[in-house]
């Protein structure tokens, strides 16, 4: 069981329903340990373990709710199963 973090972006995030919106979707992934969204940066952070979930299964929740997320590459996991 390892911890990843992976910091991606989040655009046209400016209500609190929107906001609220992709935190239930992450934080309904069996593995997320926490979520944050910074939509002044149009920014979000999930940490979350590697063993139960995955970056793809993060950005599907978050595409889900209408958004479009694009993994940092220098913050995506380095574990090629995900």
């Amino acid at each position: 069981m390892a911890i990843q973090q992976v910091q991606f972006s989040i655009e046209n995030i400016d209500d609190a329903e929107g906001i609220q919106g992709v935190i239930t979707a992450l934080k309904n992934i069996d593995g997320v340990q926490s979520a944050e969204l910074s939509p002044e940066t149009d920014t979000g952070v999930v940490q979350f373990e590697d063993t139960k979930t995955s970056i793809h299964a993060i950005k599907a929740a978050v595409s889900m709710v209408d958004y479009v997320t694009q993994p940092f590459p220098m913050d995506a996991p380095a574990n090629p199963k995900n």
